[in-house]
């Protein structure tokens, strides 16, 4: 790190911690933390050319003081940065940042203090803007870091920090896949958002808060452990959280889980809400993970069959011509064109940036049974027959896969027919059955109804032809 990089963290830790001196201070007081400041700086000069003068001069720092204070404080969080990015001794960062904690009771504030440890987890952890340097390390070194910190909030009775750190682990075992790890610091955390005083935990702003960064790391856990029934026990619970305002990336954590639970249920419409969420307030944190979701949500789009471009949006417009997801764009063209061998095509180059993923993977079989019959519904429009050869070379698949999606779409009524065995042909009904059996019913009506009508027109003729002749005969010949 650059010495004009140091001086611009120093500069931020100015702002964040006051130094706050009586008007009525001894003037030797003022000029012992002026030399105490000078020191300081000469130390952090020293960082690049001289890393360990550096140390030692901090070291210097730290016991030449009478009392536990500010610099005191700065000087092992430069130790504890220093030994663990730039020298990689992660057992002596170890020493120091214990050492630092105990300067977190009294010495320093609440706040400020809170804000180090924060930042040293961070990039302990490998998060933060420190963390390209940070060293990879045993299991054993992290969980002590946080050990640590657990001992020196229950002993400031610093519940919130305590809290915080607790989550930070979740989230590092969770990104490492550590589950045994990470099930006990869930319980802890499920202990902390119990709810009080007959309140429930989500009518508790704050706690409602919590309980959804909770939920968004179990509800990744079960979705990464493939447990159906916790995941949709969890998203459920999420969903009765009311009185919150979650980080939207842990809204879009939850809902991304949701969205793929629904695509496995096959529930397309309920999926592409929730991806759609997913990827807003995943776009809106800045998340990278917005591309994949914006994947997973045109994949969706193409499994329920939908005519909308899923790039048509004012939200996903801008990702059209992304180099992530440019093969997707033209995926989607494919299949909109229902070109099948141009998918296949698409699917076969661009493993890195769609079959790669193993979730999106798993639907390569559906979308491409999607895309077929879709194809099928399409080419037999014009015509009467068609043989289920052609359309097995067309589509470059055996016949009996053919037959399987027509038998599908004739029972799915989305086509009206029936399959000839013997010639090998999809015969098809353009008038269908159920119209043919209507109009030959009108008919038959039609010709009962004439009849009817012929018969009582015959019947009424001869009754009015019997009347006549009978008066006529009545009648005395004039003559």
């Amino acid at each position: 790190m650059s010495d004009d990089e140091f001086m611009m963290e120093d500069a931020v830790d100015d702002e964040e911690y006051d130094f706050d001196y009586d008007d009525d201070e001894d003037e030797e007081v003022m000029d012992g933390a002026g030399d105490v400041e000078n020191q300081y700086y000469k130390a952090k000069s020293l960082n690049e050319d001289d890393p360990e003068g550096s140390l030692k001069a901090f070291r210097t720092i730290v016991d030449d003081q009478p009392e536990k204070g500010e610099w005191g404080f700065k000087a092992l969080k430069q130790m504890t940065k220093m030994n663990y990015l730039h020298l990689h001794r992660p057992e002596k960062a170890i020493e120091t940042y214990k050492e630092l904690l105990g300067y977190t009771k009294t010495s320093v504030t609440r706040n400020y203090a809170e804000k180090s440890i924060n930042n040293i987890l961070d990039y302990v952890g490998g998060e933060g803007k420190h963390a390209a340097l940070s060293p990879k390390v045993p299991l054993n070194t992290l969980e002590e870091f946080y050990e640590a910190t657990r001992v020196a909030c229950e002993e400031a009775k610093n519940e919130r920090l305590s809290t915080k750190s607790n989550l930070k682990l979740a989230k590092l075992w969770l990104d490492r896949k550590e589950y045994e790890r990470l099930t006990p610091i869930l319980k802890s955390l499920h202990d902390t958002c119990a709810p009080t005083n007959g309140s429930s935990s989500s009518d508790d702003q704050s706690k409602g808060s919590l309980l959804l960064e909770l939920y968004a790391i179990e509800i990744q856990m079960y979705s990464d452990l493939k447990e159906n029934r916790k995941l949709k026990e969890i998203y459920n619970a999420a969903m009765q959280v009311k009185n919150a305002i979650p980080h939207p990336r842990v809204m879009g954590a939850i809902k991304e889980c949701g969205g793929k639970m629904w695509m496995m249920e096959k529930a397309w419409a309920k999926a592409s809400t929730d991806l759609f969420e997913s990827f807003r307030q995943y776009d809106e944190s800045g998340s990278v993970q917005r591309i994949q979701v914006l994947k997973y949500l045109v994949l969706t789009y193409m499994l329920m069959g939908s005519e909308i471009n899923p790039f048509d949006s004012q939200e996903t417009k801008p990702y059209k011509n992304d180099p992530q997801i440019i093969a997707m764009t033209s995926l989607v063209s494919a299949y909109q064109r229902r070109d099948v061998k141009e998918a296949e095509k698409i699917l076969k180059a661009n493993r890195a940036t769609i079959t790669g993923d193993p979730f999106i993977n798993y639907f390569v079989d559906d979308l491409l049974r999607s895309l077929r019959t879709q194809y099928i519904i399409d080419i037999i429009k014009p015509y009467t027959r068609m043989e289920l050869d052609s359309l097995a070379k067309t589509l470059n698949i055996p016949r009996s896969d053919v037959e399987e999606l027509v038998v599908s779409l004739i029972l799915d009524s989305k086509i009206k027919g029936k399959i000839d065995q013997v010639n090998g042909l999809l015969i098809l009904d353009r008038f269908n059955t159920s119209s043919r059996e209507r109009y030959i019913a009108l008919h038959n009506m039609s010709s009962q109804l004439e009849f009817l009508t012929n018969k009582i027109e015959a019947e009424k003729l001869t009754r009015e032809g019997g009347r006549a002749g009978g008066w006529g005969g009545g009648l005395t010949a004039f003559g």
